[in-house]
């Protein structure tokens, strides 16, 4: 669905609840030529509850963090950004939503150092679906191996969600889609599995679970922290420091997606090769069901991942 097809009309910019049409930058803007700019993907759920956003003081930890190696100093504390977010959600009546926050250096200078370029910080709100398919998360999703590396944390930071850092994820995704699949899978510049283009991944080997580590190029992502948590809960042992090569892939028991946007997402196809029964997993599929029980609030546990939108 396009944003013109949304009922939504405002967003919240440098400070102040603008017109939807009217947020807007300058051509010249250095983030826009440089992708110099950080940003977040959160989820509000309308859960039992009311309407609450699903570990919002860790996304906002890391736009912080993801801000530090570029010296980008983001000129509000994360209290106003925080209330900033519920009340732009309140003023739009969004129960269930997508939440972007984004800070990037802005309009004055266009040479590669942004100088005394002022940082431009934004947050917007929209009703999004599952990311890739509600079908996709009963029955699992085909994906390639991209052609495409990940880029090594010694050449940029993989620990910093960067706008321009997605242009490799960008051209991961389009490659498995013009070759008729739904999503891709990137190796490191080692070869081994780091992520997705906007997911991390699990591979689920006799019942226990690995995902890459740290040292595999990839974003500690926050919807990874939380499966591992809920992982270990269930009394699985859960290796969230794993290496896993490429060949690993096609004799995996189980493997899937997790992500901000991908929540838990089965992957039943690698290259055309079977994963697994070919469809969602036993393991898959308890974590999936537990995870929405949680982000759904039908029950009282982790009740500290959320914030509300109405107090």
């Amino acid at each position: 669905m396009s944003f013109d097809e949304m009922d939504v009309d405002t967003i919240w910019m440098d400070g102040e609840f603008v017109d939807w049409d009217d947020a807007q930058v300058h051509v010249l803007t250095h983030g826009l030529h440089y992708g110099t700019g950080v940003f977040e993907g959160v989820r509000c759920y309308d859960t039992e509850n009311g309407a609450a956003i699903f570990r919002w003081d860790e996304h906002l930890d890391r736009l912080y963090d993801s801000a530090k190696p570029y010296d980008l100093d983001i000129d509000y504390e994360p209290e106003e950004l925080t209330e900033a977010t519920l009340e732009l959600i309140r003023r739009q009546d969004l129960a269930s939503c997508y939440v972007r926050p984004i800070a990037f250096y802005g309009y004055d200078s266009l040479g590669v150092s942004p100088g005394d370029c002022p940082t431009r910080t934004a947050v917007a709100a929209w009703p999004w679906g599952t990311y890739l398919g509600e079908e996709a998360l009963e029955n699992g999703v085909e994906v390639m191996v991209s052609s495409w590396r990940k880029h090594s944390s010694s050449q940029i930071p993989t620990n910093a969600k960067t706008t321009g850092l997605y242009v490799n994820s960008m051209l991961a995704g389009e490659e498995a889609r013009r070759n008729g699949f739904a999503e891709a899978i990137v190796l490191n510049k080692e070869g081994n599995v780091a992520e997705g283009p906007g997911e991390n991944l699990f591979l689920v080997r006799d019942d226990e679970i690995y995902t890459p580590g740290l040292a595999e190029s990839i974003l500690d992502g926050i919807t990874r922290q939380s499966v591992i948590t809920l992982a270990e809960e269930l009394g699985y042992e859960v290796h969230d420091q794993a290496t896993i090569s490429r060949g690993e892939l096609n004799t995996a028991d189980e493997l899937f997606f997790s992500g901000s946007a991908a929540e838990i997402t089965p992957i039943r196809q690698v290259d055309n090769v079977e994963i697994g029964n070919g469809g969602r997993g036993p393991v898959t599929e308890e974590l999936q069901s537990r995870f929405f029980d949680v982000v759904n609030r039908r029950t009282d546990d982790h009740d500290e991942w959320f914030t509300y939108v109405e107090a």
